[in-house]
């Protein structure tokens, strides 16, 4: 039984998952428009390291972030019909808007595949 409690503890997830996918976009978009030239190899190799750990984690984290986002639409769907009320309902609904807005301008199909 879906209580309160839970599609707040849901709704947050979902917020913490939007940010960390936005996170590790930006940071592979940073990362990927920089070469720059008489760079130390050292620095090289860690910058591609970083780009290759944000590809890596970008589908993990987008998986994820649709994992959150059923749930909290199913605990959701399942406090309306009870017909119960809270301000964790509106949260909630904001919350789906904003999830499926990330996906919408998500910018993992945008991200160059080699440095």
């Amino acid at each position: 039984m879906a209580t309160l409690r839970g599609l707040k503890i849901n709704t947050s997830m979902c917020k913490r998952l939007v940010r960390e996918l936005r996170l590790y976009e930006e940071e592979a978009a940073k990362t990927a428009g920089k070469e720059e030239e008489g760079v130390d190899p050292y620095d090289e190799k860690q910058q591609e390291n970083v780009l290759a750990e944000s590809r890596m984690m970008i589908p993990d984290s987008h998986n994820r972030l649709e994992t959150a986002l059923s749930d909290l639409k199913a605990t959701l769907a399942e406090l309306k019909e009870s017909n119960e009320h809270g301000a964790e309902i509106g949260e909630a609904e904001s919350t789906i808007t904003e999830v499926e807005a990330a996906f919408s301008n998500s910018h993992f199909s945008e991200i160059p595949e080699g440095i």
